[in-house]
């Protein structure tokens, strides 16, 4: 099931995507449905259509969650990246926060601030987790993943290496870009893995890699967040970027007003958005 939450006439709608078709299942959106404990797989098999829409009708996409309780992200997942950087490769996943005042969703600017012109692009694959708690097994993890979607972890450099913690400069409002779709995990390979990532600014394509050169998969991850912090249904897991972000390039290629970023996953989607600077 492709789910996909957009305005329409004025208010917020959840829809599934077929093809090029969008029918409208209602008000309720995925932030909902999974704090009751839906079961995204089958749940709009069952619902009837308020109306059917074409994709090019939709102008306001919102992010596949609004609001998630916790947006988790993983840094120097993918050794090719790690080594376009200053560190050492870890042991253990480099774990720092996304508040949900920094996202934005598909087709909406990703807005480069006042503050640095140091904007820079991570393309990766975000999972969504029905619940879970605490102390999840490996073995059980990848049946808490309700589905999977498309993040650009839009990065202020300049502000994430002020300090050790990369926070303020993963947080900038208007940054991470999520969505549009979410698909749910019965439609794609166990843990998303053999997905092809890629990252093309302007055109041109500055990021490529498989799912499977992650260091920590899907279900590492997920056991290893919980043996700290209980995991609770909507929240998010961006699960790291490969080598090829401009920071670490010679000269450095940043985004800048009117550039137009796109991360594709296959089997998942594309997520477009265009820069604007700070007003």
């Amino acid at each position: 099931m492709r789910y996909i939450s957009f305005i329409h006439e004025g208010q917020a709608v959840l829809g599934i995507r077929e093809g090029k078709r969008i029918h409208i299942l209602g008000n309720e959106l995925l932030d909902s449905l999974l704090a009751r404990g839906v079961d995204l797989a089958e749940y709009g098999r069952n619902q009837p259509y308020a109306a059917t829409l074409d994709e090019a009708q939709i102008k306001d996409f919102l992010p596949p969650l609004v609001r998630p309780p916790k947006i988790f992200c993983v840094g120097l997942n993918y050794a090719d990246h790690t080594k376009e950087s200053d560190y050492e490769q870890p042991d253990y996943p480099t774990i720092f926060p996304r508040y949900h005042s920094s996202l934005v969703a598909h087709q909406e600017p990703i807005v480069r601030p006042l503050a640095s012109d140091s904007l820079d692009f991570e393309g990766e694959m975000a999972v969504v987790l029905t619940g879970g708690g605490r102390h999840i097994a490996k073995e059980d993890a990848l049946r808490w993943v309700a589905g999977y979607s498309v993040f650009n972890d839009g990065s202020i450099r300049e502000y994430q290496f002020k300090s050790p913690q990369w926070t303020i400069g993963k947080n900038f409002d208007n940054t991470g870009a999520f969505g549009p779709d979410l698909v749910t995990a019965d439609e794609l390979p166990p843990g998303g893995r053999g997905l092809t990532l890629e990252t093309r600014l302007n055109g041109v394509v500055v990021q490529c890699a498989s799912t499977d050169d992650m260091l920590f998969d899907v279900a590492t991850l997920i056991s290893i967040l919980s043996e700290a912090i209980s995991l609770e249904a909507g929240d998010v897991i961006v699960t790291g970027t490969p080598s090829g972000i401009g920071w670490a390039r010679d000269p450095r290629l940043l985004m800048r007003e009117g550039d137009i970023c796109e991360v594709s996953i296959s089997q998942i989607g594309t997520l477009r958005n265009s820069i604007e600077n700070e007003r």
